[in-house]
């Protein structure tokens, strides 16, 4: 057991802890750092959730989609840098039907039959679930959020419900995904045992991924003068997540790089073990706004190479390297289609 996020106000504990974290993830996956090349391919949404910047009813950024040809040369420039997973994340855009994403999974599988592919396009019925996993898609991303039903209705619409968020994370595992939750450390409303029923709730569901980062508010949002969450619980936590869940995949979010210009390796001495540059066009990148100063997830830089490159060099002032390779999940058994 790693105790109650109250015992690591000590600063001797917290050290104990990120040691503990660091040797979990030294066993199960030495010094490897996994790298996946994310696509943000459609910033419409139709959902107004009240933390996010592309929310529906935010008229201050550019909307933008792209089609499959700008999709697959995000994904060949991708490939020839060493990625052999690719993360199409979005909003949830009404005119990318599941039909269109489905063909669009097949077309990549199709191209780079040796890659991962990875969707994050928010929640759906269970029939489009397994439609496209039959195309090919071998991961799925849907933040829980919060796993208490106060706290989830304090962040969302009436029209989202967080019922039918677990009902999609226990959807996606059953149909054979490598499934990824999360939450955000410090968003508006939170209290500590808000993230403790997140633990409970990450234990029950033993995902293969977990995505958490601190809340960072979007000035065109309800939220918009918040303060943002704590880089050092949320450090605390990926660290009890890794020694929780030890083969688990936990990047380390662009969020930590955000409040902090060492952010990266603090997530990844932390237990961390993904990292995730970012693939998508230079002329629409910045217009995918979820929150403010998002753009550092390349470390400012358009060049993905050379972004990739400054990447791996952090990793190693740190002992670490950047691996190529699909990533995926120890132990995981994969489910045949």
């Amino acid at each position: 057991m790693v105790g109650k996020l109250t015992d690591y106000e000590d600063e001797t504990r917290r050290r104990e802890l990120f040691r503990r974290a660091e040797a979990v993830r030294q066993e199960y996956y030495g010094k490897d750092v996994y790298i996946r090349g994310l696509i943000e391919f459609t910033n419409y949404c139709k959902n107004d959730c009240y933390y996010c910047g592309i929310r529906a009813s935010n008229h201050h950024i550019r909307r933008y989609r792209l089609d499959e040809e700008e999709i697959l040369t995000c994904c060949k420039k991708g490939y020839r840098l060493g990625f052999r997973t690719f993360v199409l994340q979005g909003g949830e855009d009404p005119l990318y039907t599941p039909e269109k994403t489905a063909s669009l999974v097949e077309c990549i599988k199709r191209a780079y039959p040796d890659c991962a592919l990875t969707l994050s396009v928010g929640e759906h019925p269970r029939q489009v679930y397994k439609q496209w996993f039959d195309a090919g898609a071998d991961r799925y991303l849907l933040r829980h959020e919060t796993a208490d039903e106060e706290h989830y209705r304090k962040l969302h619409p009436a029209s989202c419900s967080p019922e039918n968020r677990k009902r999609c994370l226990w959807d996606l595992k059953e149909i054979g995904y490598q499934v990824g939750c999360g939450f955000m450390v410090g968003s508006p409303g939170q209290r500590p045992e808000h993230l403790e029923k997140d633990i409970k709730f990450i234990c029950d569901l033993q995902p293969d991924m977990v995505g958490i980062g601190p809340f960072i508010p979007q000035s065109d949002t309800p939220f918009g003068r918040e303060s943002a969450g704590n880089l050092e619980l949320t450090l605390v936590l990926l660290a009890m997540i890794r020694v929780l869940l030890p083969s688990v995949l936990l990047p380390a979010t662009t969020a930590l790089g955000t409040l902090h210009r060492q952010g990266l390796e603090m997530g990844i001495q932390a237990g961390a073990n993904v990292c995730m540059p970012n693939l998508t066009p230079d002329a629409v990148r910045d217009q995918y706004a979820l929150y403010e100063g998002k753009t550092v997830e390349n470390g400012g830089m358009k060049d993905e190479k050379q972004a990739l490159d400054a990447l791996k060099e952090r990793m190693e002032k740190i002992g670490y390297r950047i691996v190529e390779g699909r990533g995926d999940r120890k132990n995981f058994v994969k489910i045949s289609r």
